[in-house]
């Protein structure tokens, strides 16, 4: 590479001595223009310009449709809790959606029929199985349509939901703070189920309530399992009472003690994911329900079981499971938007109908929320 830059410098040299010796007169050319800034940094520069008038016009455009929108008392006087109401029905339909396509693969073929016959019901009744409803209910169903006579694909759609929803009515009861302070939660269930980010969001959707809120990190096996609860304690702004290592009977006595001392009226208390197989395990937290109720008479006052839908059919086994062995008041459905086994609920229904008071559709803070079965009955059909 040095060879050949002196051979290049040789050469120029040679060139500008022959011209020398011609007589032509060599000139040091114009001199270039040095740039202000690197050509980069004036592309971006324009692009970024360019960006912000396209923002200013957006903008203005909003604000005039804002401000159109101010002549509109109509418009203005809707309600916020009306808005809220209608951002949860669509919710709850989307979250619902993959078990409705399941669903729906053979019904709106189906259900465009003219005439409602026995194949009819045999594809209908394939479908509920496949979206998990188990057999036991399925059959319930598609007998109490079968009774109904129907004559048209339209009215077998509005029989479906209401059987669903009187399948599901039974579920349906929402949760009562009464009587005692502090009001003990004791939430349970498998590993993964979604215990812990349950726990916050019913902290959120208690303090919309006007409840004061502690919560106990009694899950001292998971890593992290304290620090995740600490972390949605800071985001709902209620204090978290946990040890760094012990007994998981000990954190829930520290925080009925600091929940009357702090004048709160509701304690959370989270509990280690175990098998309903592990059979001391299931014995810890039996002793941990009895640990709440020498601290605090007629604790826990509500047990509720954690379940992944995605579990399918698992999940009723679960259900049955926890209830022998603790007593379950009622039951949390989570992930309902991540899976199509969402039919399950008809099944837990149908075979061992232990209150459902939440069901969650998505990872926002709101979006756990209690269950309503005609609610749950329509986004399930669609």
């Amino acid at each position: 590479m040095l060879d050949h830059h002196h051979a290049c410098r040789a050469a120029r040299c040679g060139l500008e001595a022959e011209r020398a010796a011609a007589g032509e007169k060599i000139e040091a050319g114009e001199p270039v223009e040095a740039l202000a800034e690197p050509v980069e940094q004036r592309l971006a520069h324009a692009v970024r310009r360019r960006a912000q008038s396209r923002l200013r016009r957006n903008r203005d455009a909003a604000a005039a449709v804002l401000a159109g929108d101010d002549s509109q008392p109509a418009f203005a006087r809707i309600h916020r809790s009306m808005v809220a109401a209608l951002s949860w029905a669509a919710r709850l339909k989307a979250g619902l959606a993959r078990t409705r396509e399941v669903l729906n693969t053979p019904v709106p073929v189906l259900l465009a029929r003219r005439r409602v016959d026995e194949s009819l019901y045999e594809e209908l009744e394939a479908a509920l199985l496949q979206a998990d409803c188990g057999v036991a209910a399925t059959q319930a169903i598609v007998s109490s349509l079968r009774r109904k006579k129907l004559e048209d694909g339209e009215a077998l759609r509005r029989a479906l939901k209401d059987a669903l929803a009187e399948l599901l009515l039974p579920l349906e009861r929402k949760l009562e703070i009464t009587g005692a302070r502090p009001f003990v939660i004791m939430l349970a269930g498998v590993n993964g189920s979604g215990k812990t980010t349950s726990i916050g969001k019913l902290a959120h959707w208690l303090q919309l309530q006007g409840r004061s809120v502690l919560l106990a990190a009694g899950d001292t096996f998971r890593a992290a399992a304290r620090e995740q609860l600490v972390a949605w304690g800071e985001r709902n702004g209620v204090p978290v009472i946990a040890q760094p290592s012990g007994d998981p009977g000990a954190v829930v006595f520290d925080a009925l003690g600091a929940a009357r001392a702090r004048g709160a009226e509701v304690v959370i208390a989270d509990t280690a994911g175990r098998l309903p197989t592990q059979l001391h395990l299931m014995e810890e937290i039996r002793k941990l329900k009895r640990v709440a109720s020498k601290a605090q008479a007629g604790a826990p006052h509500e047990v509720l079981l954690v379940l992944d839908a995605n579990t399918g059919q698992n999940a009723l086994a679960q259900v049955k499971a926890f209830d022998d062995a603790l007593g379950l008041t009622g039951l949390v459905v989570t992930k309902l938007d991540g899976t199509a086994k969402g039919g399950v609920v008809c099944a837990i229904a149908r075979e061992r109908p232990v209150p459902l008071l939440f069901v969650g559709v998505g990872e926002d803070i709101d979006d756990l929320r209690p269950f309503v079965a005609r609610d749950f009955a329509e986004a399930l059909v669609g």
